[in-house]
């Protein structure tokens, strides 16, 4: 059987466009309109950017988490300083990617990174609001925040995660044959992908 040809970067950083742009218009379409509990939404972009660096290494994760958050800093309603979800959504994108390269190829490896990068984007975001000011980042309102976030970014987790997983799935080969050391490769979560197979 023939091997199918591999993808080019191009390819690879159009899709990953394409996944930022579609999450960040769910994001605040369908999202921040949820009335649930708390007066807390899922985070789809931070989500997506996990996803990304879980599937394409801490270089694809840092550059879409600044891209994603910075967008997501400025598209309405923004109501926060600049810059703030950019340095967030890049920390945890890098974060991921290099955790990534330490992890096993369990299916369920990914929803635990999903819960760890959901916590520590809530707790960094939270944190450089209380540098800079912000009084809603108030310890009070911060500590009721963070739990209720989590969880309901660890409920929609398995729909972006897989959703992501989904769009990328053509470039695995591709980076298991160049073999670079800040990518790492889908077929880890082929079995959620639903991909099956043998590189």
């Amino acid at each position: 059987m023939l091997n199918p040809p591999e993808a080019s970067p191009a390819g690879r950083a159009a899709v990953t466009a394409v996944v930022i742009v579609v999450t960040l218009i769910l994001q605040v379409s369908v999202a921040n309109r949820l009335p649930l509990p708390g007066g807390v939404q899922p985070d789809l972009v931070l989500l997506a950017v996990v996803a990304l660096a879980l599937v394409a290494g801490s270089m694809t994760g840092m550059v879409a988490g600044f891209l994603a958050g910075l967008a997501a800093d400025i598209i309405p309603p923004a109501d926060h300083t600049i810059g703030r979800y950019a340095l967030v959504y890049c920390l945890i994108g890098y974060l991921c990617g290099v955790a990534s390269a330490e992890m096993d190829r369990q299916s369920a490896v990914p929803f635990f990174a999903v819960a760890a990068g959901a916590l520590a984007g809530t707790v960094v975001y939270a944190g450089t609001g209380m540098i800079l000011g912000d009084p809603r980042a108030a310890w009070a309102s911060v500590s009721g925040m963070v739990p209720l976030q989590v969880l309901y970014d660890v409920i929609a987790s398995p729909f972006v995660v897989w959703a992501v997983l989904r769009a990328t799935r053509r470039y695995e080969r591709g980076e298991r044959a160049r073999g670079d050391r800040l990518a790492v490769p889908a077929a880890r979560y082929r079995a959620m992908s639903g991909r099956s197979g043998t590189l």
